[in-house]
């Protein structure tokens, strides 16, 4: 399977390939079987495992079903050295998750009929003809989701404009960073998080939203994603949600770090592994609510390996399809895998980031969440 990796260091940003293996399965844990309530003390016992070896001072992983989560389990702390429980309704941060999310609120406006895939960056501003190279203008809108329309992987300065309204400053990005010719040959994949900002730019033009208020309305509060939201997870004075943490040395230290406002699009959201999972359903099951099959097939459909939000690729283990991704804020790390013709969803988080080993550390524990579902 492809996994599609977000990482954040600074100004420093990667696409990271990952082959791996697993399935998913949903339902509330507060109703979960005997089979389920072993799983879950599995999943315990090998994240408990990790902490204990001082890999990770905290984190959860689930199995998921179109009911919701059907196992789960956390271990470790909030934040290192407090002795505050990590716990699976705990609030995580997505990373570049969040892409998948992004893609299917802008297909609800397709859906309307507001945007077409097809439909041209300087469509939505013409005022932009003149200002950015010509190159930029005829990127479409789904270009920009599957990472292949030649724009650079971030802006030169993602807290520029630091004072404008949010819409306003992610256009004044947009604008100076499309005057030099295309970084990158457009139709190529090049994974980009400004692409995603860009996209979000287009869906704030049209309809006259913040992408933060497209997304709780189009997506949190229809999918009744009540702990969904932007940023750091919790109130940086307490440690009433987990903190991110930075290996030092032998030790994590806790960090309240986070990206700029401007590249939400790209990787902002934190959710429960519940809502998590609610967003996630949409993939798994025959109907929904929310967004037409017709929309969701297309956002499972790559350009190359990625499409709408989705590394994709075919595994024999699912019987099909695979849609995955990896993200990180530099601080924490999250990886979800979805198998519809299973009818499940795999996803490990952690708080904490260590270049080089937690990347690992997830994709093993993924595995093993593969393998307790299909044993």
């Amino acid at each position: 399977m492809i996994i599609v990796s977000f990482f954040r260091l600074g100004q420093v940003k990667n696409l990271v390939l990952l082959l791996l293996a697993f399935s998913v399965s949903m339902r509330p844990v507060c109703s979960q079987t005997k089979s389920e309530s072993n799983q879950s003390e599995l999943i315990g016992k090998a994240l408990t495992e990790i902490v204990n070896d001082g890999r990770s001072p905290g984190m959860i992983a689930a199995i998921i079903s179109a009911e919701g989560v059907t196992a789960a389990a956390s271990a470790g702390v909030r934040k290192a050295g407090s002795g505050i429980a990590f716990t699976t309704m705990d609030v995580v941060h997505l990373g570049s998750c969040t892409k998948a999310m992004t893609a299917a609120m802008i297909g609800t406006l397709v859906a309307e009929g507001k945007l077409k895939w097809n439909t041209k960056l300087v469509d939505v501003f013409p005022e932009l003809k003149g200002i950015i190279h010509p190159d930029y203008n005829t990127v479409t809108l789904w270009q920009l989701l599957t990472h292949s329309a030649g724009v650079p992987a971030n802006p030169t300065d993602w807290d520029a404009y630091g004072k404008d309204e949010i819409k306003e400053r992610r256009l004044a990005i947009l604008k100076v960073n499309l005057k030099s010719p295309a970084a990158f040959t457009p139709g190529e994949h090049h994974y980009s998080n400004f692409g995603y900002m860009i996209a979000g730019c287009m869906a704030e033009r049209i309809v006259g939203l913040s992408w933060e208020s497209l997304m709780q309305k189009r997506l949190f509060d229809p999918l009744g994603m009540t702990s969904a939201g932007f940023g750091i997870p919790g109130n940086p004075a307490q440690i009433d949600q987990p903190w991110g943490h930075g290996r030092y040395g032998d030790n994590w230290r806790p960090s309240l770090s986070y990206d700029p406002e401007a590249i939400g699009p790209a990787g902002e959201v934190h959710c429960n592994i519940q809502d998590w999972a609610k967003f996630l359903s949409l993939w798994l099951t025959g109907k929904n609510a929310i967004i037409d099959s017709t929309i969701l097939n297309k956002l499972a459909q790559p350009l190359g390996f990625y499409a709408g939000g989705w590394g994709v690729s075919e595994q024999p283990w699912a019987k099909g399809k695979v849609l995955s991704h990896n993200g990180s804020n530099g601080i924490w790390y999250a990886t979800v895998a979805v198998a519809p013709k299973l009818n499940r969803a795999y996803v490990v988080v952690t708080n904490s980031r260590e270049f080089g080993s937690t990347e690992d550390i997830c994709r093993n524990m993924l595995s093993k969440l593969i393998r307790m579902d299909q044993n």
